[in-house]
């Protein structure tokens, strides 16, 4: 199997011409990939390789490339770019067989603005916990003390 994967490798570097690979939105399709669907959003792709093989063949086209993300998950691998490339994520699934279905997805105003608005009220909320601490110990410290001054006011008196 090593075998193999090196002589593909090796081979998409000695022929450029079978290297030069097509694309959806930027990102690389496999060669050889039956498009299942393919919509202004979304391809879909099945290809007849394992899923560690797509996985070698996406980070070595990707490879170098800046603000990318490769993240494994239990159900699959999910490649995402955080920078400004017109796609958004390639979800390789992890299967026993050799035909897996790779799902390329753009890069979508809805995914930006609800990140960005989770984060908006996520930094409030900190920011209400913190207040109710400080606001609950600062009621705490203020009992504290005028107990004290009360019976320090109680001694002097007797």
């Amino acid at each position: 199997m090593k075998r193999f994967l090196i002589l593909t490798l090796s081979l998409f570097f000695v022929f450029p011409a079978l290297s030069r690979a097509e694309d959806f939105l930027g990102a690389p399709l496999i060669p050889g990939g039956k498009i299942l669907k393919k919509t202004e959003h979304r391809l879909a792709m099945e290809v007849k390789m394992s899923h560690d093989q797509a996985v070698a063949f996406y980070k070595n086209a990707l490879k170098g490339q800046k603000d990318i993300k490769i993240r494994e998950w239990k159900e699959e691998t999910y490649i995402e770019d955080d920078g400004n490339r017109a796609w958004h994520s390639i979800s390789i699934p992890k299967g026993e067989g050799s035909n897996i279905t790779i799902a390329i997805k753009k890069d979508s105003w809805t995914w930006i603005i609800s990140t960005l608005v989770i984060r908006y009220i996520g930094v409030f909320v900190v920011l209400m916990v913190i207040f109710i601490s400080i606001s609950i110990s600062g009621k705490i410290v203020s009992g504290v003390i005028k107990k004290a001054e009360a019976k320090k006011k109680a001694a002097e008196s007797a």
